[in-house]
């Protein structure tokens, strides 16, 4: 449970200058002061904590490194691409070059 600051004495006061009575005054601020906490503490369970960002940090760095290889795997998938066409352009134009002999 976490402890909020309230005037208890101040409301109690309060209430009964509206014209409520004493143990009724008295039970409502106990009544706020546990609808306080209990807000408080749903609040607190809602809030990441140190470890959570840092779990989250450790499958994100994971995600990205998966990623980095995943480019790199497509980097070297298009070099070997490039070189297989630049080979077959090679290839063809020396076939043409061979059906037209110079004299």
């Amino acid at each position: 449970m976490t402890a909020i600051a309230f005037d208890t004495l101040k409301y109690v006061k309060t209430l009964k200058a509206a014209g409520v009575e004493g143990k009724q005054a008295e039970a409502m601020a106990e009544a706020q002061i546990d609808l306080m906490e209990q807000m408080e503490d749903t609040r607190l369970k809602e809030l990441a904590t140190k470890g959570d960002v840092r779990q989250l940090e450790v499958r994100l760095e994971s995600k990205i490194m998966q990623v980095e290889v995943r480019i790199a795997e497509s980097k070297a998938e298009t070099i070997k691409w490039m070189f297989g066409v630049a080979a077959g352009q090679a290839m063809f134009i020396i076939a043409i070059l061979k059906l037209f002999p110079s004299h």
